[in-house]
């Protein structure tokens, strides 16, 4: 997964103008408080207000010795 790809969905949350005020609603310096979702034309995504989903845990109780013989 890439922090700075190029097809991020625009939201507010994640833009330059925007800052996290609770876990619902973002203060903008341009609209004032908008929803996280929202998002205007002036978007300007800034990767380091991302925080990417956690890889997922291989599940290895499950797993026994015949998974792994040829």
């Amino acid at each position: 997964m890439n922090l700075f790809r190029k097809d991020i969905e625009p939201r507010c949350v994640y833009c330059t103008k925007g800052s996290v005020i609770n876990e619902r609603e973002v203060i903008c310096s341009r609209k004032g408080v908008v929803a996280m979702e929202y998002h205007c034309h002036r978007f300007q995504y800034d990767p380091f207000k991302r925080i990417p989903p956690r890889p997922l845990k291989l599940e290895t109780s499950k797993l026994t010795e015949e998974d792994f013989a040829i």
